[in-house]
């Protein structure tokens, strides 16, 4: 068989880190071990009743048989333009201001190509999601490392960014609340990174992914809420998250009429529209009561309290995320994260992301999800307890 050569652009992409993850995983389970799977972000509850309702209902209205309009259904966009009004006390322009997506991971793909000229430069936060590298990458662009610290709360200091850097730089991604760190943000720090935007003529695209879910009574800030913002930047929403809905594939982008245009504009090429159902399911979800939403984060939450109450009783000292479904991890002395992440999987069967998949900076972590019953998070812990790994 020939073999044909692949483009230079797939060839720039990063590996795919959580691939060699799966594979492991994959092996042990074919050997019959019972693998507690706490390492990818994969919700683990179903779609509430009445959006899947919704869905059903559509799928028999034949407008929804055909293709839809190329940029969406209005009434789509106007349930995300009143979903940031009563949410965020955010206004935009639905036509102009909003673009459905195919879920938000293509939307960051996407982006850089939209604004990326070969050799120009985006500002990527370490440790940071790794499919911004993946657009950076295609777009043939360079990067700038933000590094996330805990001693700045894992925001980025813009005081420690080159000049240089900011004056290169027409992307910036930012991500809270954050995976992998599972950190918050201020409404300060977003006034501010505004200001060193506007600055630098850079655009901020903001992935406001884990948007629903903050603990202990915050609710997580939009990037949009602060001032001038809509000027500078984007801000991207997935429903994957809020509303268990990982699987339907569709979220939107919202803010900078110029940079709608161009999402717009390379999905006009790329895909026709989203199917017509999906889109009256996902505006039933934003409109309707979000009795569901409050009940996911509260499950969230009480996973997480009995989770880290746990760990701290078994020596390893920790703190509990702010928000997210992610726990960020210190690693014991003596192990780098890989190392100890092999080590958890192949002794206690359990499953944890070494935090260096996620950039240089995450080195000395490993991140859990809380995606697994309370019994199951327990379970986890009982066996790494064992190894005796920590002193009490």
């Amino acid at each position: 068989m020939h073999r044909f050569e692949q483009s230079e652009a797939l060839k720039r992409l990063p590996e795919q880190f959580f691939a060699k993850l799966v594979k492991k995983v994959q092996q042990l389970q074919s050997e019959g071990h019972d693998v507690i799977n706490l390492g990818q972000g994969n919700p683990d509850l179903p779609t509430p009743e009445h959006i899947v309702e919704s869905l059903q209902g559509a799928a028999e209205n034949p407008i929804n048989h055909k293709y839809s309009p190329f940029q969406g259904f209005a009434y789509a966009k106007q349930a995300m333009a009143d979903f940031y009004k009563r949410e965020y006390g955010v206004v935009v322009d639905p036509e102009t201001e909003v673009a459905i997506m195919f879920g938000s991971k293509s939307g960051l793909v996407e982006l850089s190509q939209c604004l990326l000229n070969p050799g120009d430069t985006a500002l990527l936060p370490d440790p940071g999601y790794p499919d911004y590298m993946s657009g950076i990458a295609l777009a043939d662009a360079k990067t700038e490392m933000m590094p996330l610290l805990v001693e700045n709360n894992f925001l980025p200091d813009y005081g420690q960014i080159r000049d240089d850097a900011l004056n290169r730089a027409k992307l910036m991604f930012l991500n809270y609340p954050n995976n992998p760190t599972s950190a918050t943000a201020t409404k300060e720090f977003f006034d501010e990174t505004v200001e060193v935007a506007k600055q630098h003529g850079i655009c901020v695209l903001h992935d406001f992914a884990y948007g629903a879910i903050g603990f202990d009574g915050e609710k997580p800030q939009s990037f949009l809420q602060s001032e001038g913002a809509k000027n500078i930047g984007i801000e991207m929403y997935t429903l994957s998250k809020t509303y268990n809905m990982a699987g339907w594939r569709v979220a939107f982008a919202i803010g900078n009429q110029s940079v709608v245009e161009s999402i717009n504009l390379i999905q006009d090429h790329v895909h026709v529209s989203l199917f017509g159902g999906i889109q009256q399911a996902a505006a039933s979800a934003l409109n309707s009561d979000q009795a569901a939403v409050q009940k996911l984060v509260t499950t969230y939450e009480e996973r997480r309290n009995s989770f880290i109450e746990k760990l701290n009783e078994i020596g390893w000292k920790v703190e509990a995320p702010k928000g997210t479904f992610f726990a960020w991890l210190p690693v014991p002395d003596g192990y780098t994260s890989e190392e100890f992440a092999d080590l958890l999987l192949e002794k206690a069967h359990v499953v944890t992301a070494p935090g260096n998949g996620f950039g240089s900076a995450g080195e000395g972590y490993v991140r859990i999800g809380l995606l697994a019953s309370e019994d199951r998070l327990a379970e986890a812990v009982n066996r790494i307890g064992k190894l005796n790994l920590f002193r009490k």
